[in-house]
């Protein structure tokens, strides 16, 4: 997949992360770091780009977004 979209969002700091910025995400746990970005983002869901399409992302599955080493949040994939 070349994105997602995820719903029941939560952010570590509480404040959604700023758009069109590049982090890395995870679609499973050991996924490597697979680079992002948030292409919009509200209180309801969030779409992520990858800049390359990613493998087995599976709706009911978690996002986990990181801006370097630091775990910003995420939400379940649908």
């Amino acid at each position: 997949s070349e994105a997602l979209q995820a719903m029941d969002l939560s952010w570590v700091s509480g404040e959604v992360p700023h758009t069109h910025w590049v982090y890395c995400a995870k679609t499973r746990y050991r996924q490597p770091d697979a680079p992002c970005e948030v292409e919009s983002v509200d209180a309801e869901q969030c779409t992520v780009k990858f800049a390359e399409p990613q493998w087995a992302v599976t709706p009911g599955q978690s996002v986990v977004l990181y801006e370097s080493k630091v775990c910003l949040g995420g939400g379940i994939i649908v």
